[in-house]
């Protein structure tokens, strides 16, 4: 008995083949560095989160599609163009992006621009994925240690301890100590790793929990209007959840690291060491995470009052908050 392959997905399936060869090399230091780099740890699981949302957006995926072959073809000249110059030049992050624009191009040879918009979110994921370089990193990440460094300083200060802060490093005298002792806010401090991976986060939440608007065929021009206003506020709820995850990254590491001040002058420098820095992470990060879902359930809430206010139905399961995993339809695409 033989297994034969449907004939809609033998154009994926040979596109992906393709692709899969052109970037073979990079793929596999991309999901080496995934393993290796602590900052990026969190691509491991983006593979499986796209091929998810494909996988849900599958029937979009179909011939009555508008390919744009122009657009596409150019699109593809200009990925294999920084595939090649990437190479040449030993640039890893110039050949990463060159995949992202190879993938939205080949959707747009093929599909169309109304395809690309189910692909964005997808897309916007494996670059969130993409370690950038470490010039760029080094300058994220050196303010926001400092940041973190001067939040210590007046919170210890708040508690009347004495400290003396000189850059990123913080100088303080626990009790019972015969001599100061000096915090350093390294970079694994200063809360990047957690900022790359609440955003990610931020993005994947606000997706899997967006939105319905009953749509209808029928009703006056101004019933259809507030639809089409309503059925906006899911991409400004994605917009915010996702901007909001940035402050909340920075002000809970920023917590954390005042934290661990503070108990390191009543216990000793060893708190910032060991299992309590590790542990500490894991609870600032789960803190950081259900402010982020508290902030999607405050957008929720308003969206039943903005429903009510301006008489837009809601479905019966969006009556009281974000649809299931095993509900969800369409949201931003064909709006």
């Amino acid at each position: 008995m033989s297994a034969t392959v449907p004939q809609k997905f033998i154009k994926p399936l040979a596109i992906a083949a393709a692709l899969a060869f052109l970037y073979f090399t990079v793929l596999r230091k991309l999901g080496s560095d995934w393993w290796t780099d602590e900052n990026y740890s969190h691509g491991l699981l983006i593979p499986f989160v796209i091929g998810f949302i494909l996988w849900q957006e599958r029937e979009r995926f179909d011939d009555k599609a508008r390919p744009a072959m122009w657009f596409g073809a150019i699109g593809v000249g200009a990925a294999l163009f920084a595939l090649w110059a990437g190479t040449a030049g030993a640039e890893l992050f110039l050949q990463r992006i060159s995949l992202v624009v190879m993938l939205a191009s080949v959707v747009i040879y093929f599909f169309g621009f109304r395809l690309l918009r189910v692909a964005a979110v997808p897309l916007m994921l494996l670059v969130l994925s993409i370690p950038i370089p470490q010039i760029i990193f080094n300058r994220i990440a050196f303010p926001l240690q400092l940041f973190a460094s001067k939040c210590a300083v007046a919170a210890m200060s708040f508690f009347s301890i004495p400290v003396l802060r000189q850059g990123n490093v913080i100088e303080l005298m626990p009790l019972g100590a015969t001599e100061p002792k000096k915090l350093a806010v390294v970079e694994a401090c200063s809360g990047i790793r957690s900022l790359m991976t609440l955003v990610t986060l931020a993005m994947i939440y606000a997706y899997f929990t967006r939105p319905k608007v009953a749509q209808t065929s029928v009703g006056d021009g101004k019933e259809r209007a507030q639809t089409k206003v309503y059925a906006t506020f899911g991409f400004w709820r994605f917009v915010i959840l996702v901007l909001a995850a940035v402050p909340i990254a920075i002000l809970t590491n920023a917590l954390r690291v005042s934290g661990t001040g503070v108990l390191a002058h009543y216990y000793g420098t060893r708190v910032a060491d060991g299992f309590f820095h590790s542990f500490s992470g894991w609870v600032i990060y789960i803190v950081a995470a259900a402010l982020l879902f508290a902030t999607g359930w405050v957008l929720d809430r308003a969206r039943v009052i903005f429903a009510n206010t301006f008489r837009v139905g809601l479905l019966p399961d969006q009556a009281g908050g974000s649809p299931p995993l095993n509900k969800m339809s369409e949201e931003m695409v064909g709006q």
